[in-house]
């Protein structure tokens, strides 16, 4: 089955693709000729992740799906939240939104946070969503160099290193995106 996954977010499709396995053809943005900035304009996850995917599906006509991902973090009542992407402002810069996170944390010791992903699945003709979290903490300093985003700040509740020092197999299954495609693909293979 081919599908489009509304991102040109290199990381992710591969992340997305890892976890799919074979039995799906993914095709980014790029590989269907779309270089649109796609709308983001929601104040919810689920809101934004259904306008990319209804985007793609209105002007391109194929099925996809479309996530979006926040960092909420406790003692910042939840921010970064949906405006994690661009909490440092434009151009969107992951060193940023690091240096703006840890700068408002300072030396707090409440640190625990979460992320958060909503996929919004549009598939012959019908709307479905799959969630996914992950509880953890913002440590102090980065940590490693996998990953991506907050990857390299974040540890994942029950583990000693940061998203970023975990490989992409165990990051797949405890990330919050990792479960988000986990619920996809039991849908996707059980229809």
């Amino acid at each position: 089955m081919k599908i489009c996954f509304a991102t040109n977010n290199p990381k992710k499709i591969e992340e997305v693709k890892a976890a799919l396995g074979d039995s799906f053809e993914i095709v980014s943005l790029k590989d269907i000729g779309c270089s649109d900035e796609l709308p983001e304009t929601g104040d919810t996850l689920e809101h934004n992740a259904f306008q990319k995917a209804r985007y793609v599906k209105e002007h391109f006509g194929l099925d996809c799906f479309a996530d979006d991902t926040g960092l909420e973090v406790d003692a910042l009542q939840g921010e970064p939240g949906v405006f994690s992407g661009r909490y440092a402002g434009e151009p969107r810069s992951d060193e940023r939104n690091i240096d703006l996170l840890l700068k408002n944390l300072g030396d707090t010791s409440l640190r625990t946070a979460r992320f958060k992903t909503v996929i919004a699945l549009l598939l012959e003709g019908d709307e479905y969503k799959f969630e996914g979290v992950a509880e953890g903490e913002i440590l102090t300093m980065r940590t490693g160099n996998g990953g991506f985003g907050y990857d390299s700040i974040f540890r994942p509740v029950g583990y000693t290193q940061s998203f970023a020092e975990l490989t992409m197999e165990q990051k797949n299954q405890i990330s919050h995106r990792g479960k988000a495609v986990a619920e996809l693909i039991t849908f996707l293979n059980h229809r």
